[in-house]
């Protein structure tokens, strides 16, 4: 079915997975690579002879299992969502994302052999930011005593900001020691669309408007002017005569202004000013303060 003419649904299951998602955006699906950093957990690389690592290359929480733990089908390392008999979120950020590109995330989980069979599907939430963006839950294949890995598991959303952050999380609460795993993800995008170009006011019909037309006229004739000649210039843009003659205005208004007397004695101002103070201190006394009030001000 074309993406054009469907939506995502909320609920979609996908071999065992209850997958909840966002309305998927119509128009081509998403094919540029958005970059996943150490989508493989191959960083850091698990030494020989050892099961586990703390700590993910790119990534914030959990820890890395050996290759040889995974047991994935090609040979990838695999990511805990679980580390200290607890559940550990995963998250990183898709810095080639910007805002508005719709995204397609996939990857590959693994319910661990640690799980005895029998066990309940291990299950955990794959989250953006945005309102739109409702997080997606997953369940992994059914745990039966050794790796069982299920390829390709998928989450499309919207970013809702540049370099968006996703994360992983285990909603798993049995075998807490037994973490999920997952590896080999990677993202594709569509780039958000372009604003357009700004459209010239007087292009197509509006061309032949009153307005329009004068600025068109005025255009072609500058553009038969020489530089250096002044009087064609000027019988096509004006000499500029009312711009001059309120500049004219404007100076001789501040003329006017600044030849306005002021003869006022700075004397007579204060005067008036110090009555109210004076009254204030008329009773005090030199000894009644360490400073005599005669200095406190000019009064």
């Amino acid at each position: 079915m074309p993406r054009a003419k469907r939506a995502r649904l909320l609920a979609v299951t996908l071999g065992g997975a209850i997958a909840l998602a966002t309305p998927t955006p119509s128009g081509a699906e998403d094919t540029q690579p958005a970059v996943v950093p150490n989508g493989t957990f191959s960083s850091p690389t698990v030494p020989a002879g050892t099961t586990w690592v703390p700590g993910v290359d790119g990534w914030t929480g959990g820890g890395v299992g050996s290759a040889a733990r995974a047991a994935h089908p090609q040979g990838f390392q695999a990511a805990s969502l679980h580390w200290g008999s607890k559940a550990v979120p995963l998250s990183t950020r898709l810095r080639g994302v910007r805002t508005g590109a719709t995204v397609t995330l996939t990857w590959d989980d693994n319910p661990d052999s640690c799980p005895p069979q029998g066990a309940a599907k291990r299950t955990y939430t794959v989250s953006v930011a945005g309102p739109a963006n409702t997080p997606g839950a997953f369940s992994t294949n059914t745990p039966n005593g050794s790796a069982n890995w299920y390829l390709g598991r998928a989450y499309s959303f919207t970013a809702a900001e540049d370099a968006p952050q996703i994360t992983f999380a285990s909603t798993t609460t049995d075998y807490l020691n037994c973490g999920l795993l997952i590896t080999n993800v990677a993202a594709k995008q569509t780039a958000p669309l372009q604003t357009p170009p700004r459209q010239d006011p007087c292009s197509g019909d509006a061309a032949s408007s009153p307005s329009c037309k004068d600025v068109a006229d005025n255009k072609d004739q500058i553009s038969k002017c020489p530089p250096s000649n002044k009087d064609c210039l000027a019988s096509v843009a004006g000499n500029g005569k009312e711009q001059h003659d309120g500049i004219d205005k404007e100076t001789q208004a501040l003329d006017a202004f600044n030849k306005v007397p002021r003869d006022q004695d700075p004397n007579t101002a204060v005067s008036e000013l110090c009555t109210l103070p004076n009254a204030l201190t008329d009773g005090v006394k030199p000894g009644d303060a360490v400073i005599p009030p005669s200095d406190w001000w000019v009064c």
